[in-house]
């Protein structure tokens, strides 16, 4: 097994400088929708997409979850702003007192922002939430982020997708809603979120899914963070990396996407129809 803390990014101490935050704050464009459910990124603030970072500009009511940068409130100081964060295995809001929450200040004010880490759309719970606010009658914009698969992809530089061999990818909770580890095999690459504490298990499931004991396995805890922390070991060697990421959020990537590229073979010549052409 291998464990590294990657080098930080060349980034400033305070990600959203001055003169970017002046920027964004004054020009803030018309809000489309009274709640507007923004994708915070991984990691670092200046991870924000543009129009994430616009939008809350423009906020009144932020709703922030806990893994969210505390950098991005520069971006709207006057706003009031709302810990409704969830934490694995710690305290953590209910769902039914967030949409409550949703609701109530859709109410009140014209808008309202619900910043969420990662991608909204990916294990955000953005399901309930948006059919809590649409029941009220209240409209909605979603505007996505960089979510944890991709920002362990690139801070270790091991694409999710290769060509030939890695043509699929499936995002996964390591635990059910019943609270159970579920595994499976269906995907080239596979990328369990929330994994952290159940590494044991987790290699246990996979090899009786199928999965050979030497496949490549790669675990990354606060991806997207300066402070980020790799695991490149194989899916037998799963456990021994739980003490390294114990207590870190972290996503463990199995198959294709965890491979180190630099050691395969470049694919060279026509392309053979196994893979769509490049959108580059």
């Amino acid at each position: 097994m291998t464990s590294h803390t990657p080098p930080a990014p060349a980034t400033p101490d305070h990600p959203l400088t001055a003169p970017l935050v002046d920027t964004l704050r004054a020009d803030v464009p018309a809000w489309p929708a009274r709640v507007a459910f923004i994708g915070a990124g991984p990691g670092q603030a200046d991870l924000i997409t543009m129009r994430g970072a616009q939008r809350l500009a423009g906020a009144q009511v932020v709703l922030v979850d806990a893994l969210t940068d505390p950098a991005l409130r520069a971006l709207a100081p006057d706003a009031q702003w709302i810990d409704v964060g969830k934490r694995g295995f710690a305290h953590a809001t209910g769902q039914a007192a967030i949409n409550a929450l949703l609701v109530e200040q859709a109410g009140l004010h014209p808008r309202v922002a619900r910043l969420k880490g990662g991608d909204p759309s990916i294990f955000g719970r953005l399901e309930e939430e948006l059919q809590a606010v649409q029941a009220a009658g209240h409209a909605v914009e979603v505007i996505p982020g960089i979510s944890a698969a991709q920002a362990a992809a690139a801070q270790t530089a091991r694409p999710l997708t290769r060509r030939g061999h890695g043509r699929s990818v499936s995002l996964s909770t390591a635990m059910t809603q019943l609270g159970r580890l579920q595994v499976g095999r269906s995907a080239d690459t596979e990328v369990f979120y929330m994994a952290g504490r159940q590494l044991p298990a987790l290699a246990a499931q996979l090899l009786a899914a199928g999965w050979p004991a030497a496949t490549p396995a790669l675990v990354v805890s606060r991806a997207g963070w300066p402070d980020a922390r790799v695991s490149t070991l194989t899916v037998a060697d799963l456990p021994t990396a739980a003490g390294l990421h114990a207590g870190r959020p972290a996503v463990v990537t199995v198959g294709a996407g965890a491979a180190d590229g630099r050691c395969a073979a470049p694919v060279d010549g026509p392309d053979d129809g196994t893979d769509p052409p490049s959108d580059a």
